[in-house]
């Protein structure tokens, strides 16, 4: 079992920069494929960024390939998304995402759990 706890959501301005945490409690995180996924309104769910347990793999959306790093301290149990260059089009409130399974996935049907998300918000 694993619970997840998002933070570092908040209102930034097209252009801007904003880094989400993501930090997990349970026993076994470095076994742990993560990932990010968001939610705008009125719109499924997305794959946003996945990172593999050790953290030597990662795959983006084409959306945000180029903006958007992922990147995770085991130690920590900690996984985190750096988005710089936000857009408008980026607002949605943002879900942090564990599969207990060795390969990048980037279908949330894979994911065994889910934090309660961080809403981000980009002006423009």
């Amino acid at each position: 079992q694993v619970q997840l706890v998002e933070s570092g959501g908040g209102l930034v301005q097209a252009g801007g920069s904003l880094s989400l945490s993501c930090a997990a409690s349970g026993r076994a995180f470095s076994s742990y494929v993560m990932a990010w996924f968001r939610q705008a309104p009125g719109k499924e769910r997305e794959f946003v960024a996945t990172i593999s347990s050790s953290g030597a793999s990662t795959d983006y959306a084409d959306s945000v390939k180029g903006r958007f790093a992922i990147s995770r301290d085991n130690a920590k149990n900690t996984v985190y998304l750096q988005m710089n260059s936000l857009k408008p089009e980026d607002t949605a409130v943002y879900y942090c995402a564990a599969r207990s399974f060795f390969s990048l996935s980037a279908q949330k049907k894979s994911y065994n759990y889910w934090g309660q998300g961080t809403q981000v918000t980009v002006s423009s």
